[in-house]
């Protein structure tokens, strides 16, 4: 079968590799959409300190099940999408129910083969179907839009708080899709990359350049001081990390929805004097990403807004170029891997 290998730093290709033997607990799927996330990214630039050459990229994945292998939870026809993470079941998180930030969290698609190939074979406990009325390419955001569910409930967001959204790449996009259908009163996406600010803009939420006008000015202008009650922080820019609690109100609550890759300096004089909240958030639990699987059908037309690239699986070692290309506007990128 066809799949898409990490096979060094800056290297991929589209190789020929044997179907995985069945196993006990496993349900073969054939996969239909696989999308690339900003871990893949990271993996393709030989940054990763855990993905390790040959692999099998993509965790974000959707695809019908095609041996049951005697689970009786489904059936050959059956649409799936997988919740990748792997935990080990014996640290602390995992014995006191958190074990989506368990001390050894694995994933697939990083840590063990993944989805961007024409079928695997996945823990039955690790799959959930799919609405009828949610199309394939919308089901492939599901695992994303887990991520921001679990941002948002981390963060402690209410009907009519106002927010920033700081990012405008496919999560910082997400967020503001969430929070304009969860009742935010005011949303304001900033970012340097006007072509993905555009497709925020489509979707009629307020967006800033930070290019042309600094964000800390703008929401200082536009509150007479005050800040905004949420910032979310999708970026892992070093700015971001100055100016989250310089725009947060009194009280307000930041939450680091990016993983920042290096120490960045935060004001923590503003964290201390507003007796703000500085919070993290972690992928998401079991429950958050079922009710995103539900919740995805709900928002389905904004949520489809992001895909703005499918490529076939035959000609996805490009993508990451396609990706790195300023001149080609990408949010999410799906790869098909029936082609």
């Amino acid at each position: 079968m066809k799949a898409l290998v990490y096979t060094a730093p800056e290297r991929v290709e589209v190789r020929e590799v044997a179907e995985p033997a069945p196993r006990p607990g496993a349900v073969k799927v054939r996969m239909r959409y696989c999308g690339v996330c900003g871990s893949d990214i990271g993996i393709f630039a030989g940054k990763h300190p855990r993905a390790k050459p040959p692999l099998i990229l993509g965790h974000e994945f959707v695809g019908t099940v095609a041996d049951a292998n005697g689970d009786r939870r489904f059936a050959v026809g059956d649409r799936v999408v997988g919740y990748p993470l792997l935990s080990c079941g014996e640290c602390l998180p995992c014995r006191t129910g958190t074990p989506h930030v368990c001390r050894s969290l694995r994933l697939v698609g990083i840590d063990v083969d993944g989805a961007m190939a024409e079928a695997a074979w996945i823990d039955g406990d690790a799959l959930v179907k799919v609405p009828a009325c949610l199309s394939d390419e919308v089901a492939a955001l599901v695992e994303p839009l887990a991520v921001v569910v679990r941002s948002l409930r981390q963060a402690r967001f209410r009907l009519l708080d106002s927010a920033v959204v700081i990012g405008a790449g496919p999560i910082g996009a997400l967020t503001a899709i969430v929070l304009g259908h969860s009742g935010a009163s005011r949303i304001v996406v900033a970012d340097v990359d006007d072509a993905r600010l555009s497709v925020c803009r489509e979707l009629g939420i307020e967006t800033v350049d930070v290019r042309r006008t600094p964000l800390v000015d703008l929401i200082a202008d536009t509150t007479g001081g005050d800040g905004v009650d949420v910032v979310f922080e999708c970026s892992g820019a070093e700015s971001a990390a100055r100016d989250a609690t310089r725009i947060c109100r009194i009280g307000g609550t930041v939450c680091m929805t990016a993983v920042h890759k290096a120490p960045h300096a935060v004001d923590l004089r503003e964290l201390n004097f507003k007796e703000q909240t500085l919070v993290g958030s972690r992928v998401y639990t079991r429950r958050e990403f079922e009710m995103s699987a539900a919740h995805a059908a709900t928002i389905a037309d904004d949520l489809e807004t992001l895909v703005t690239q499918v490529v076939p699986l035959s000609g996805a070692g490009n993508v990451f170029g396609m990706i790195a290309d300023p001149a080609v506007l990408t949010v999410k990128l799906l790869v098909d891997c029936t082609r």
